[in-house]
């Protein structure tokens, strides 16, 4: 059976969620998390009873966002990331969020109706950023080929 791959991104905040310099970026959450939710490979993501993950606060500094999914294929998830609507919020991300030292996104491979939770999901950031790519975790420069 084809395994799926899971991503976690993460981005610290310029302001807090309600401050008039994140409006641009909060504003779309639900219309992105919808869009993710109806996409072509799309298999599940960590989210709260509002709907995004926005809330949870896993790392010390209280700004910084963790997004996590899981998704059939890779090109299923690059398509949903660069080539649909979501690609907007790339692009303007310099507005909402600070630059980071170390990897902000990390993928891998994980056996289909596995959800990673968060502490798996950072444990694969923290080994890219000690390790680098491997055949565990990668990113979308690095996707190891068999």
């Amino acid at each position: 059976m084809l395994k799926h791959v899971a991503q976690i991104n993460i981005s610290r905040m310029r302001a807090q969620l309600e401050d008039e310099v994140m409006h641009g970026f909060a504003g779309r959450l639900d219309e992105i998390n919808a869009l993710a939710d109806s996409s072509p490979g799309f298999v599940w993501r960590l989210q709260t009873d509002d709907g995004d993950a926005t809330a949870l606060r896993v790392f010390d500094d209280p700004l910084t966002l963790i997004n996590l999914s899981v998704w059939s294929d890779i090109q299923s998830l690059r398509d949903f990331v660069f080539r649909s609507k979501h690609r907007e919020l790339l692009l303007g991300r310099e507005q909402w969020f600070l630059p980071m030292d170390g990897p902000r996104l990390a993928l891998w491979w994980v056996e289909p109706n596995h959800h990673p939770d968060v502490d798996e999901a950072k444990t694969r950031l923290d080994q890219l950023a000690n390790e680098g790519s491997s055949r565990e975790v990668f990113t979308f420069a690095t996707v190891p080929r068999d």
